[in-house]
């Protein structure tokens, strides 16, 4: 898919996304009932006590596929090209060290997600993401007027105001909290712990993420499924062996 060109609308995205042959690959993509790499559907499981079918309750992370968000879809500025894009997110990539990331189920509101489960795990993911953004930044052209109105609608502090106008996006830095998206919007509190209780009984069996590879995403046309374009493992050296 490296090779493929896509239109001007297209937005690109710098995910965090377990290795495909991985079983959190799998057992992910399952869940959502899409597989982003292949673009091909995936059997979900349905899990007991659950009473309606699961398909009906992952349709947001569906489209985007199984993954955590490092830096947030945008569109390429002015004159830079997909080539530009892939390449320096190569070189980045290559200069940052993997690690285990142990995560727990939990719920951010009304969604349910995969969030790491020690401080020291927020703390890497906020270093590596942030880090990437300020490495991408120039590549990505500034949000639209309207793509403005419509994230300043939304009740932000002035901190992530200021996070919105100067990165694009108010979810950053200080204000970034990773996390694996597993259900759409769910007001029926009954209904996201079923999903907790189906996630933290397989957690053990999972272990931690192994965060030794990001990957870049497109959508290709607005509206459109999420697709992973191309994986860049993480190549730096663990800093005891600088």
């Amino acid at each position: 898919m490296s090779g493929t060109v896509w239109s001007d609308a297209a937005r690109f995205a710098l995910y965090y996304a377990p290795a495909r042959e991985s079983a959190w690959w799998q057992v992910g993509s399952a869940w959502l009932g899409r597989d982003a790499q292949s673009g091909e559907p995936c059997v979900p499981p349905q899990p007991a006590d659950l009473a309606r079918p699961l398909t009906e309750l992952t349709g947001a992370p569906r489209r985007y596929g199984w993954h955590g968000t490092l830096v947030a879809p945008f569109r390429l500025a002015a004159g830079v090209t997909q080539q530009q894009l892939l390449q320096t997110a190569r070189d980045w990539a290559r200069t940052r060290a993997a690690f285990a990331l142990p995560v727990t189920a939990a719920s951010l509101g009304d969604f349910v997600a995969l969030r790491p489960a020690h401080p020291q795990g927020d703390a890497d993911m906020r270093e590596l993401a942030g880090n990437a953004l300020q490495t991408l930044d120039a590549l990505r052209a500034q949000p639209s007027s309207a793509d403005l109105a419509r994230r300043l609608a939304a009740p932000l502090s002035e901190r992530q105001r200021e996070l919105l106008l100067a990165w694009g996006y108010p979810y950053v830095f200080e204000e970034f909290r990773f996390h694996m998206t597993l259900s759409s919007s769910l007001a029926d509190a009954d209904t996201r712990a079923v999903l907790l209780a189906w996630w933290e009984a397989r957690l053990p069996d999972l272990g931690p993420l192994v965060v030794d590879q990001v990957a870049l995403f497109v959508e290709p046309e607005p509206g459109a499924p999420f697709l992973l374009w191309e994986r860049l493992p993480l190549q730096g050296r663990e800093a005891s062996e600088a």
